[in-house]
């Protein structure tokens, strides 16, 4: 099932209107249904902010298909209700393994960005270094 479709379906079983879906996310009614329509292209944050207002996981949102079972009368607080509310059968192993994946591939992410800060600083600093060391022999 593509994201489109997955966005109507959960926007329908919600009883909400394109109108609705579109307040909440703070943009145009026509602008959220070329999104749901597939007419245009969403970025990442956009499908966090939609996840966000529909109470849904992005992982979630992105592994929705026929398969999975829905219980959309379920309350937040009601222990049956497992997943974000959503899937009521619990994580499979692959699920789980994709998180972890996941989460390891974010710190890893977070720690090249570290060291390319890092890199850039003495990149900086021999620039500097270089410049001084210019002007001194220009001085001499």
């Amino acid at each position: 099932m593509a994201l489109p479709q997955k966005l109507k379906l959960i926007r329908s079983f919600k009883n909400w209107t394109q109108e609705d879906v579109a307040n909440k996310l703070g943009i145009s009614t026509h602008a959220y249904a070329k999104i749901e329509r597939g007419e245009t292209d969403v970025n990442f944050s956009r499908l966090q902010q939609i996840a966000e207002v529909m109470d849904i996981g992005l992982s979630q949102l992105f592994g929705l298909d026929e398969k999975n079972v829905f219980n959309l009368s379920c309350d937040h607080n009601n222990s049956q209700c497992i997943d974000n509310n959503w899937n009521v059968n619990s994580p499979s192993n692959d699920q789980i393994e994709y998180k972890h994946q996941l989460e390891k591939a974010n710190l890893m992410i977070e720690q090249q960005q570290k060291e390319m800060d890092y890199l850039k600083q003495q990149v900086n600093d021999l620039r500097n270094i270089i410049n001084l060391l210019k002007q001194k022999e220009n001085t001499q």
